[in-house]
């Protein structure tokens, strides 16, 4: 049996605890899980790919089966490119659900040997965004509990 590699895609802007929660879950069921940041030009995110990768590089530390990386262009390139053939995807809401549908249709029109796992987000967990979290940072509110420390400390920097 070969190994079971996903990459898991998103602007991870910034990583929260429901993206590392649906991570932590998935490698009960992959073998390998590479963290693929999307550089998208054309989206105005709150912090660079570079931090971005390095929060999540700070936050996976401890887990040697999840690599992290970034990207730009079409993912299936990008996962055929890595030797993989699943796409792990979080999901919190029907809404989340209507887009990801879209996504993994075209993602499987455009190569149809990738295949889209969809992981219910913990109800812990059901609410936060990353959204959310840059929201309430801006208005001084805490996001200690939804995003790692590092995350916390770069997003108290940004709108001191």
């Amino acid at each position: 049996m070969s190994n079971r590699i996903a990459v898991y895609p998103g602007s991870f802007d910034p990583v929260t605890f429901g993206h590392l929660d649906i991570l932590q879950r998935g490698l009960s069921v992959f073998d390998h899980i590479i963290i693929a940041v999307l550089n998208n030009s054309r989206k105005d995110p709150l912090f660079s790919v570079e931090e971005r990768v390095d929060f999540l590089r700070q936050a996976t530390a401890h887990l040697e089966s999840v690599t992290v990386d970034s990207f730009d262009g079409l993912l299936v390139d990008y996962v055929q490119k890595k030797k993989a053939n699943i796409v792990l995807r979080g999901l919190r809401a029907i809404s989340d659900f209507e887009y990801e549908l879209q996504i993994s249709a075209i993602n499987k029109h455009l190569n149809p040997e990738i295949e889209t796992c969809f992981m219910m987000t913990s109800n812990h967990y059901s609410f936060l965004s990353s959204s959310m979290v840059k929201e309430a940072a801006m208005y001084g509110g805490s996001v200690h509990e939804l995003v790692p420390e590092p995350v916390e400390k770069a997003l108290n920097q940004k709108f001191k």
